[in-house]
C-alpha cells in the first residue's frame, strides 16, 4: 500500500480535480441572458392554480394547483413571490397560470390570469 503522506496527497489531488472536470464541461450557452425569462419563452413551463390566499406583507402567495411537470403532486402550498407588487392584481379564487424559479421551485418567478 501507499504510505500516508503519499495517501493524503492523492486524495487531495482527487478531490481538487473533480469540481475542475466538472466545471469544464459545463454548457456556456446561458451567459449573457436575463435571470428571469420573458412569458412568451415561459410558456411551456406555466402550471395552472387557484389563488387560495395573499399575503402583501410577505410576499406570499397560497395556491391551490394540480399535479405539476416537475412531478409534484397536486396539493395547495405556500410561494415566495419575486415581484411583491404582482399580488396587488391578485384576488381569493382566481384561476392563475405561474412559473416558479429554476432553482427555487418554491419562488414564483412570474404570474398571469388563466384564460
Amino acid at each position: 500500500m501507499f504510505p500516508r503522506s503519499q495517501a493524503v496527497l492523492i486524495a487531495a489531488v482527487v478531490a481538487l480535480s473533480v469540481p475542475a472536470i466538472s466545471v469544464a464541461q459545463m454548457a456556456h450557452s446561458s451567459h449573457g441572458s436575463p435571470a428571469v425569462k420573458p412569458a412568451a419563452a415561459m410558456s411551456a413551463a406555466l402550471e395552472e392554480g387557484v389563488v387560495k390566499k395573499v399575503d402583501k406583507g410577505a410576499s406570499k402567495l397560497s395556491i391551490a394547483h394540480e399535479a405539476q411537470k416537475n412531478g409534484m403532486a397536486a396539493m395547495t402550498m405556500v410561494y415566495k413571490v419575486k415581484e411583491s407588487a404582482s399580488l396587488d392584481k391578485l384576488q381569493t379564487g382566481q384561476k392563475i397560470r405561474f412559473a416558479t424559479d429554476a432553482a427555487d421551485a418554491m419562488t414564483i418567478v412570474h404570474i398571469e390570469s388563466a384564460k
